[in-house]
């Protein structure tokens, strides 16, 4: 899938898509992974699991919850495609029709390594 073509599809306006766009605009890396054969609704157990990790380890997780419950409610193939922040601190994770033709969900984690490079560096020992 090209970048702009995941672009126009998270031109949302929930918070999350916007973040992801936002990343993905600023030369964030990405990839979606080809068809698979997996019913969204038999996914939504394995993120579900997936958020509670997230939370026991106190990780930012916005647009979860709403992507499993969405997960849950289509019985329907996906696509799934990991967008990385420029500075690494966010991966997003979208959620696909089976063709790559509309967005179905989309959520984020801040990662649990540390903050981005330029807060690092001014972070006091």
């Amino acid at each position: 899938m090209e970048r702009h073509e995941l672009m126009r599809l998270l031109a949302g306006d929930d918070a999350v898509s916007k973040a992801a766009l936002a990343a993905l605009a600023g030369g964030g890396e990405y990839v979606v992974l080809d068809g698979g054969s997996r019913l969204s609704d038999s996914r939504a157990g394995t993120f579900a699991l997936r958020v509670r990790c997230m939370r026991r380890k106190g990780a930012e997780n916005p647009g979860w919850e709403r992507a499993v419950e969405l997960l849950r409610e289509r019985a329907q193939p996906i696509r799934i495609g990991y967008i990385t922040a420029p500075d690494r601190s966010w991966i997003y994770t979208v959620f696909l029709t089976e063709d790559g033709g509309e967005l179905v969900a989309c959520a984020g984690v801040r990662r649990l390594d540390g903050e981005p490079q330029e807060e690092r560096a001014q972070t006091p020992p």
